[in-house]
């Protein structure tokens, strides 16, 4: 696909560029408004295919919860593997959408891993996620930045303290919810593990306040992300933080999302997966 149309795409989903502006552009791209109506399908997300663990998984227990949050409660996607023991928990963040069927999926693919996992919904202040994803990227603009954080924070020591819960506690973010697993990372005192996929970088003189280990997963073809990391890198490996970081040449900026039909890298997500996997037995279940 032509290079120009994925940036623009990438634009359209991370910058306030209207819908309509962005057909615009992807007209001239594709040559007519027809052909760019026809060709949309190909760029946006498809949630039908979001069923690597189908729901009803007899592996697993899902049910969606609230959890308090410092200004109200929070809505979340749960899913724990199935049976009464105790599991180490890992808090997963969605990308600039909301919570959607494909972090669910992904959360039903941490419990089959033996974690108790929870996702939740950033949008809960706002009424949820809506349906349509336009909507949630401008509602996802609106929040409220330090209450944001507050409510992941929140969500860090409800999994820590939950009945199921071994205490320790991860976290996986995407995109969007990358750059906020670095700031829990930076200011929560009860997380143990952190990974984020082409997440944000927080400020370099931040790194110094991280605790937990850090996985970070990034693509080569997202120049827009990658321009942080060598600082970012630069100020880990000065603060001796515990971090590993991983480049995943000739993918795109959410490579991992299999309802991204023209980002996903099949090869590449489930290395990065194995990977994450393998950190949280590391950090969370080999203590």
């Amino acid at each position: 696909m032509d290079r120009r149309i994925i940036d623009l795409y990438d634009e359209f989903t991370h910058t306030s560029l209207g819908r309509r502006k962005f057909l615009a552009r992807l007209a001239e791209l594709t040559g007519s408004m027809s052909a760019a109506v026809v060709f949309l399908p190909q760029l946006e997300n498809d949630y039908s295919k979001a069923r690597v663990i189908g729901e009803g998984d007899t592996r697993i227990v899902e049910d969606y919860i609230t959890y308090p949050g410092p200004q109200g409660d929070v809505r979340a996607y749960l899913a724990t593997p199935a049976g009464n023991g105790a599991f180490p928990a890992v808090i997963v963040i969605h990308e600039n959408r909301g919570l959607n069927p494909h972090i669910e999926d992904v959360a039903r693919r941490a419990a089959t891993a033996g974690y108790l996992s929870i996702a939740p919904d950033a949008l809960s202040p706002l009424g949820g996620t809506p349906p349509d994803t336009d909507e949630a990227r401008t509602r996802m603009r609106a929040l409220d930045a330090e209450l944001t954080q507050a409510n992941f924070l929140a969500a860090v020591s409800f999994a820590g303290t939950h009945a199921q819960s071994t205490g320790r506690v991860g976290c996986v973010g995407f995109c969007w919810g990358g750059g906020m697993a670095n700031q829990l990372a930076v200011h929560s005192t009860e997380l143990h593990a952190a990974v984020a996929f082409y997440g944000r970088q927080p400020a370099s003189e931040d790194a110094a306040k991280i605790r937990a280990s850090v996985l970070l997963h990034y693509a080569g073809l997202d120049t827009r992300i990658n321009r942080g990391i060598a600082d970012y890198e630069a100020a880990l490996k000065a603060a001796g933080v515990d971090y590993t970081l991983y480049m995943y040449d000739g993918v795109n900026h959410a490579f991992h999302n299999d309802t991204s039909p023209t980002r996903y890298d099949e090869a590449a997500a489930r290395l990065a997966w194995q990977r994450t996997i393998a950190f949280f037995d590391a950090k969370l279940k080999e203590v």
